[in-house]
């Protein structure tokens, strides 16, 4: 909460000067703040229903946001492009908390975790919990083969790219493994496959971010090889730690943005490093 509040307040102050010559300035601060009352909620919920409508609501704003100059096609179609693999991952999510309700007859985080902690490791249903709802972080935290929507969605406003794509959303699935702690724990089959996931992304995305040549995708490929060794935290059962690094990202990545930012609007808009001597 504290992170996403602070990050938050400081992209806002940011965007006051950023976004004054826009027409659409009172439309950005109303879905800036709907953004940070979503995150809210999914960070604050209790049970994984609650999560999930937290988790839509992030979906359907960030879809607003990176689509925010919906005048130019371009960026209409990565706000689209956004929405509908976010989708594919939310399905997997959505199928955890179904599968998660029918085994242990709750969705509630406390009753959950005292349940699942008298069942045997490697249980069947708590791997494939576990499996379904890494599905869904790896859509919102845009892991291998779900992570090409987060570079086209630096077609937002820069405060967008600082406040989702470095802060809050995009460590939204990291948020909720941690959360579920308790059932990766009883599924070490689970974690590998979502270490070998991050170690791949983290490799993959890093190489990938070292030949681009826009300011803000080179940032925004960072972005998903730093989610990646995230999940490798994640997968060996670092969980303090993969939050501490959630939280770190949070603060250096919306700088570098805004930094980029600020640059982009001292080029008067120009966002190719070639040209920045």
């Amino acid at each position: 909460m504290a992170t996403v509040t602070f990050v938050s307040w400081m992209v806002h102050i940011y965007t006051i000067g950023y976004m004054s010559e826009d027409p659409g300035y009172q439309r950005f601060f109303s879905y800036i703040s709907l953004f940070t009352f979503a995150m809210l909620m999914l960070v604050m919920s209790n049970n994984l229903l609650q999560l999930f409508f937290g988790w839509e609501a992030v979906g359907v704003v960030s879809y607003l946001l990176i689509g925010f100059w919906f005048k130019n096609i371009e960026y209409s179609n990565a706000a689209k492009k956004a929405f509908i693999m976010n989708r594919i991952g939310d399905l997997g999510l959505l199928l955890g908390v179904f599968l998660m309700y029918m085994t242990f007859g709750s969705v509630n985080f406390s009753e959950v975790f005292s349940a699942a902690s008298n069942l045997p490791q490697n249980n069947t249903a708590v791997t494939a919990i576990c499996l379904l709802l890494f599905v869904g972080a790896m859509g919102k935290s845009a892991q291998i083969p779900l992570y090409t929507w987060l570079p086209d969605a630096m077609a937002g406003p820069t405060p967008v790219s600082a406040l989702i794509h470095a802060a809050t959303m995009v460590t939204a699935g990291i948020y909720m493994v941690v959360r579920s702690n308790v059932l990766y724990a009883l599924s070490p089959d689970a974690s590998s496959i979502v270490a070998f996931v991050g170690i791949a992304t983290a490799f993959f995305a890093a190489t990938i971010g070292l030949k681009q040549n826009d300011i803000k995708k080179v940032l925004a490929y960072s972005t998903v090889s730093q989610l990646g060794y995230m999940f490798v935290a994640l997968g060996v059962g670092a969980y303090q730690t993969a939050l501490f690094h959630v939280i770190t990202h949070a603060f250096f990545k919306a700088l570098l943005f805004l930094g980029a930012g600020s640059v982009i609007h001292a080029m008067s808009g120009e966002q190719d490093i070639r040209r920045m001597g």
